[in-house]
């Protein structure tokens, strides 16, 4: 009986320190998740103020926000600094169309086509374009004066601000000299000629294994960048039937100056026009000539060493 008692006793004391350890535990957990809660909020309150005596710093040093002084630096360059204009020559399959637009990315200029600008100029119905229109709805040609009319009045434009990508204009050395006329009336002049050479045997094969998609763009290459479905006949030609879109499944189609005779003719022309052209700019020490004839990391390699200064 007396065993009994000891052991009620024991167990009974036991389950009181249990009892009492736990609620030790519990406070002491509570704390630690208070001071937790209380350091991770100072440390956040910490952070906040650091950040703003940052932006109050700036704002100090410029006597305005950043954004401000960004923008206001953006329109003193595009005022005061002259506008960096290029021309970019290449004959047909040299690779304008995969370097141009990244050069307009690296840049941050726009690529002006004059095709693309008359259209523009006689849908908005300006005056420029207006002539345009007459032209051509008389079947004839637009004259050099009215496309140069029709740059003069797109440069003017926000994207132009800082400069300009000329591609397919000009084609003749009177075209290049009613252009130079234009931009010294502007107060500007060009800044940079690039041209991406490729040898006329190497572009023969370039441009007549091209099949394009109409809809999209998008181009492939019988060798180099082959459809997924092309097949080939028995004289290793690929059927034509086989030439389908990767993302559409639509037909693939060649375009019917993409052949070894149009091509003769292109390529006489474009050498004809640039050839006189580039000498005309070459004594200002602008042109440069890239080796477009190899991987595309290495054209681009080219390309980028000949849009820098010579001092860079």
């Amino acid at each position: 009986m007396a065993a009994r008692r000891a052991a009620t006793s024991s167990r009974s004391t036991t389950v009181r320190f249990s009892s009492s350890f736990q609620q030790q535990a519990a406070a002491s957990t509570n704390h630690r998740n208070k001071a937790l809660v209380a350091t991770t909020a100072g440390l956040i309150a910490a952070v906040t103020v650091m950040q703003q005596q940052e932006s109050n710093k700036t704002q100090n040093l410029f006597g305005k926000s950043a954004k401000t002084a960004v923008k206001e630096t953006e329109e003193k360059f595009g005022t005061y600094w002259p506008r960096n204009i290029m021309i970019l020559f290449g004959p047909p399959g040299a690779g304008k169309g995969t370097h141009g637009p990244k050069i307009e990315d690296l840049l941050g200029i726009p690529a002006l086509s004059t095709g693309d600008m008359l259209r523009a100029a006689v849908s908005a119905g300006t005056e420029v374009g207006k002539k345009a229109k007459a032209v051509m709805n008389a079947g004839g040609l637009v004259s050099d004066d009215i496309v140069v009319g029709i740059i003069r009045d797109r440069i003017k434009e926000a994207d132009c601000k800082h400069g300009f990508i000329l591609d397919g204009f000009p084609r003749t050395l009177a075209q290049t000299k009613a252009l130079d006329k234009m931009l010294a009336e502007e107060g500007a002049c060009v800044t940079k000629v690039v041209e991406l050479e490729v040898p006329d045997s190497v572009l023969e094969e370039r441009i007549t294994g091209r099949w394009i998609h109409k809809a999209s763009g998008r181009s492939y290459h019988i060798k180099y960048a082959p459809p997924k479905s092309m097949k080939k006949g028995a004289d290793g030609k690929p059927i034509a039937e086989s030439m389908k879109d990767d993302a559409t499944g639509e037909a693939l189609m060649q375009r019917k100056d993409d052949t070894a005779t149009a091509l003769t003719k292109r390529l006489a022309g474009y050498h004809n026009e640039t050839v006189p052209i580039l000498k005309h700019y070459s004594p200002n020490g602008i042109v440069k000539s890239v080796n477009a004839n190899q991987g595309m990391d290495g054209v681009w390699g080219e390309i980028l060493a000949a849009l820098k200064r010579a001092s860079a």
